[in-house]
């Protein structure tokens, strides 16, 4: 019956397998994000460490999953989808082990930097797999699944790494991932068939070497502009080599005969509409996972659990609003819903920056349920008009761009809010504090943007009120910033991306 059923080109249960094999690699990823933002202080008391040591225990994976996420899209099409996949998820488990084990923040660090190669390759391999075994409108909802999932995952994360931490040790929480890693790697051995390009030349080794690079030097710089400010020759020097290698990579996706990146696409209004959006959760979203526990920990005086259970209402509308804003798309286009979600998320931004100067308590569950609520309408619906906005036979082309540009961003939205926190945390203590040594000023500065308030007033002896009301300050204008930033993503969503629907309806465009 099963074969009969896939000879007709339908799914078999090895496909849902698989699906679930998918799915446990997309919970990883965000995971990798939100965990070491928690145990973060757990470490620094452990293991002790500079600030820029800490730093790079969060911005290390970041680096690395960001900038090597296309080229290793690419690979999966060249060497093979499965063997990409298990390769990937065979170093990532490897990798997370050893972090538990080690007993150096610097180890730690360097260790951060090769998960997040494992991780591109393993989630890569999972969505070019799961494009070439789900066709048709299924492949939609397949899609949308794995990105509700990857939702779940950075929403319900900070929780599930607080309940380790306070009920095991901070390790835990890289060896329960991990497992996690383990069984996946399992379920794809079983379940994933083998299958690549057949008109891959090769690699296009000068386009993925450029962009990779660029993206690197570009988040690497903008890591690096806290602690060197924005003058240092390496910041401006890493940013300006960056500027230098993407336009490299455009003169050579332009003239390459099988571009890692068909620029074509992006003549397409409606899909560069797509891009501004599958760009949006990493800058109104996914940087309050990373920033808010190390608020409510370092900051607020919350345990690590209770830091997790104060995520909750940001999380819970990922579980109901994107199955919602499905139904709402029978009436209103998912242009429209997705817009009118940005708006929200721009209004329980604002509220939240006020809402914070009450520290960590209820008056924070209506702002953070709004913003969940916002961003749960358009998550939901992005990978639909990912490859609903194209022609069907672009449509695995335009995922890959898509998830690409999803997956940078969050490298690109974490690094850039936690920079800017300690830069205008950085400005307004070296106001205040004129006769300090600077570089102290600037270790304290960056030992509280990171949630070490402890470590921070230890430098700056009798100035604890003036570090707190500096940090308050520089994190509500931080979000203010967000907030306005949201709304005016909203525009052009609404006038890009007005009339796409996703899911039920296909649209039959042409780049």
């Amino acid at each position: 019956m099963t074969q009969i059923k896939a000879a007709k080109g339908g799914t078999t249960p090895r496909d849902w397998v698989q699906l679930m094999a998918a799915c446990l690699t997309g919970i990883l990823i965000p995971l990798c994000f939100t965990g070491p933002a928690v145990v973060l202080p757990s470490i620094s008391q452990e293991l002790g460490g500079t600030a820029t040591q800490l730093n790079w225990v969060v911005n290390g994976y970041i680096l690395t999953y960001g900038s090597a996420m296309m080229a290793a899209g690419s690979l999966t099409d060249t060497y093979g989808r499965k063997r990409v996949w298990l390769l990937g998820l065979a170093l990532f488990a490897l990798v997370t082990f050893s972090i538990a084990l080690v007993r150096s923040v610097i180890w730690i660090d360097i260790l951060r930097l090769v998960q997040g190669l494992g991780g591109a390759a393993a989630f890569a391999g999972a969505m070019s797999s799961l494009a070439q075994t789900f066709k048709g409108p299924i492949r939609t909802r397949v899609f949308s699944l794995l990105g509700t999932t990857f939702g779940i995952g950075l929403a319900f994360g900070p929780l599930a790494s607080g309940w380790l931490v306070e009920a095991l040790s901070w390790q835990w929480v890289f060896l329960a991932t991990a497992l996690i890693g383990v069984a996946g790697f399992l379920l794809v051995w079983t379940s994933a068939t083998e299958s690549r390009d057949p008109y891959s030349t090769g690699l296009d080794w000068p386009g993925a070497i450029s962009f990779t690079a660029a993206l690197t030097l570009f988040t690497y710089g903008i890591l690096l502009a806290p602690e060197e400010g924005w003058q240092s020759g390496y910041v401006l020097g890493a940013l300006l080599a960056s500027v230098a290698l993407f336009i490299a990579f455009i003169y050579i996706e332009l003239r390459v005969a099988r571009p890692m990146l068909d620029l074509s696409l992006f003549r397409n209004a409606r899909f560069v509409g797509v891009q501004v959006l599958a760009a949006s959760p990493a800058f109104f979203f996914v940087t309050l996972i990373v920033m808010l526990p190390s608020r409510f920990i370092g900051i607020d005086g919350l345990s690590a659990l209770e830091a997790g259970q104060m995520m909750i209402p940001l999380a819970i509308p990922l579980l109901v609003v994107p199955f919602l804003a499905a139904l709402l798309s029978r009436w209103f286009t998912s242009g429209v819903l997705s817009g009118f979600g940005l708006l929200l998320v721009a209004v329980g931004l604002a509220w939240l920056g006020r809402a914070l100067s009450d520290g960590a308590g209820p008056t924070l569950v209506m702002p953070m349920a709004l913003i969940g609520v916002g961003i749960g309408l358009p998550w939901g619906l992005m990978d639909g008009m990912a490859v609903s906005v194209v022609a069907n036979e672009r449509a695995g082309m335009a995922t890959g761009i898509f998830n690409a540009v999803r997956v940078s961003a969050d490298g690109i939205a974490i690094a850039i809010a936690g920079a800017l926190l300690a830069i205008l945390i950085q400005g307004g203590l070296l106001g205040a504090l004129s006769a300090v040594n600077p570089a102290t000023v600037t270790e304290a500065a960056n030992r509280v943007a990171l949630g070490d308030l402890n470590q921070s007033t230890a430098l700056l002896p009798g100035a604890r009120s003036l570090v707190l009301t500096t940090y308050d300050n520089a994190f509500r204008l931080v979000l203010y910033i967000l907030a306005a930033s949201s709304a005016l993503t909203a525009i052009p969503v609404f006038a890009l991306l007005g009339r796409s629907r996703a899911h039920d309806e296909a649209i039959g465009v042409t780049a």
